[in-house]
Parts: C-alpha cells; structure tokens; sequence
C-alpha cells in the first residue's frame, strides 16, 4: 500500500539541554514571560551550565528556542520549608548544586506567550521528572509564582486565591498548569521573589513525589518505560462542516491527553464521515472527492499533534494518484519531540 509523504505538514518539536551559544535567546525569553523581572546575566547562565548541564532544558520548536527551565539537585533536609528563592538558587549562580543531594529543585520555567497551549511546559516537567527517576531522587520541589494574583489580591488574600486555583474556581497561567503536572501545593510562602510583581512577592511550594524513588540505592537505568495507549470509538454522525469535523476530533485528543496517553488510535477511514458533506451519485466520484479534503486532514491531525504532545494514528485515507483513487496509509502525525537531554551519568 502507497504512503502518504507528510514531511510538509510537519512541525518539529525538539528537547534538548541548554548551552552557551542560548545565552541570548534565554534572554529574549525571560524578557517576553517575565517583563517585570531581571533576566540572567552570562555570568549566571555560564554557572549553572558548568555546575549542572543536564538540569537545564529547553524546548525548540521548528529550530527556535521557544521554552526552557532551569534546575539544581540539593538536599532539602538542609532548607526551611519557607525557603527563600535566593539562597536555594544561589542568586542563580546554583553554586550550592550538591550530586549527592537528594531533591531536584526548579529554579526557573518558561514558554514563549505565542506557543502556549502547545503543552511545551508539560515535556519540561517530565523531562525532570525523568532526571528525577534517573537520579533517584526524592521528588522536585519549585517555589511556583501566581501571576494571576495581581488581578485579585484587593479582594483575597493570597492563601485564598491558591485555594480557589486548586478548586478550580480561578485559573493562574503557572499554577494551574503546575497543578495539571501532578504537583501539590505544600505552603504558600511570603516574600519569595519580592520582585515579582505580579505574585505580590508571594509563591506556592510545590512538590512532587518520585514514587520510584529507593533509599540507599543509585539507579542509573530506567528497565522499563510504560506506554499508555488511547483507542477511539468515534461516532460516524452527519456533520455540516470540516469545522465539526475538527471539534469532534480534537475532543478525542484533549481527552487523551489529559490522560497522558502517548498514542491515540483513530478509526479506519475516520474522513469517511466527510461524505455527509459531498453531493455525489456514484461511490466513485464520492471517494476522488473525499480525497481533496486529505492534506486539510493532515494538517489538522499535525497541529493536535504537537499542541496536544500526543502521538496520533489516525487510520488510511483516500488520496489520488496517476488519475485513480487510491487509499493510503500516511506517516502517523507525530509529536516530533527528538529528546537529545544529556545522559546525566554520560556528559558529552
């Protein structure tokens, strides 16, 4: 059976550690997500570089640098819960950066404004969670910002505003997606960034929990990676538009991945419910027209792809070749996120 080419309709997402030569588009980041706040001098960005590669991650997509977060590995035992983000972060430096420690504590994270909703944050986190396994550490803890408290701290306190995020009755663009990424709120602590305006100095410790994780004991090889696979019973109703189309798809990939899931299998000939939108006599004419509508079904699938960091397979389709129609079966959209972290136990 022929395939699809889909090289065009591709989105390249990579994860990678940091280096020098990012300095500058570190930078231009931090300015964009934190306008209020100082960005890292090369002095800073060089330390934690040289202190701890493998801790420092960031996001290109289609070769622009567009989010990344920074780390350190303490032990936690030694900092008061109500922890001051200057002293565990060094005032950047992470010059306190201990490998035998025992906690992976999150100093910074951000996602360019323009590819938020893409779930770029969440491959942030996992890659630490991941170091965290690979470490066989305790847990990550972050001191997380409130930006959202600005618009209500006349009218609440910041405990109350937590709350209320946690309930699901607000929504805070870092806190509700922390909370999304299994982190649970410990404390809310008082004077953590005093420059943060928008938090009002105010930040959430947050922590969490390798359940992997083994007293006394070193693992440097995960042994087993589980894959979570979503399959789709999808309802072949009659539709009025491509945009129904879209709505009813993209419902199946929100849900999947708010389950995590790593792949999601679609029907065969899933476009088949396009032909509610056809006025065809015969089969033939029918399916050659079900075939313009393909690269738009390509491109759909690739954008839910990456925005929704799901592997998607979305069945065989109809395309035309040399005058005939011919079902096909394309490249399944992919999230592309070549993951190119260093090995912390291998540096190169």
């Amino acid at each position: 059976m022929p395939e699809i080419d889909v090289e065009p309709f591709e989105t390249r997402v990579h994860l990678r550690n940091l280096r020098e030569d990012d300095f500058a588009a570190v930078v231009a980041l931090q300015t964009l997500c934190f306008p209020t706040m100082p960005t890292w001098t090369e002095e800073q960005f060089r330390s934690q570089l040289e202190r701890f590669p493998e801790g420092q991650i960031c996001v290109e997509v289609d070769g622009e640098l567009v989010a990344s977060s920074g780390s350190l590995i303490v032990d936690f035992d030694l900092y008061s819960d109500w922890h001051d983000w200057k002293v565990v972060a060094d005032h950047g430096f992470i010059r306190n950066h201990d490998p035998d420690g025992n906690t992976l504590y999150g100093i910074e994270i951000m996602v360019h404004p323009d590819y938020r909703g893409m779930k770029l944050a969440r491959r942030l986190y996992s890659a630490r969670k991941q170091l965290c396994r690979d470490r066989n550490l305790k847990g990550i803890v972050i001191g997380g910002r409130i930006p959202g408290y600005l618009a209500h701290r006349d009218e609440m306190t910041a405990h109350e505003y937590v709350a209320a995020v946690e309930e699901k009755r607000l929504y805070d663009p870092v806190l509700t997606t922390q909370l999304a990424n299994d982190f649970e709120v410990r404390q809310v602590i008082p004077d953590y960034l005093p420059s943060d305006e928008d938090s009002s100095g105010w930040a959430t410790h947050m922590e969490w929990v390798n359940r992997e994780y083994r007293p006394f004991k070193k693992r440097t090889v995960r042994p087993v990676q589980m894959v979570r696979l979503g399959v789709v019973q999808y309802q072949m109703r009659a539709i009025d538009s491509f945009e129904a189309f879209e709505r009813q798809c993209q419902y199946f990939v929100d849900t999947a991945s708010d389950y995590k899931s790593d792949f999601l299998v679609f029907p065969e000939l899933l476009t088949t419910q396009l032909l509610s939108l056809i006025q065809a006599r015969r089969p033939a004419e029918a399916a050659r027209r079900l075939a313009e509508y393909t690269p738009r079904y390509l491109e759909l699938f690739t954008d839910l792809a990456v925005r929704y960091h799901i592997n998607i397979i979305g069945g065989s389709n109809f395309v035309i070749e040399d005058d005939a129609v011919q079902r096909v079966v394309p490249v399944p959209p992919r999230r592309h996120d070549r993951q190119a972290v260093q090995d912390p136990h291998h540096p190169g």
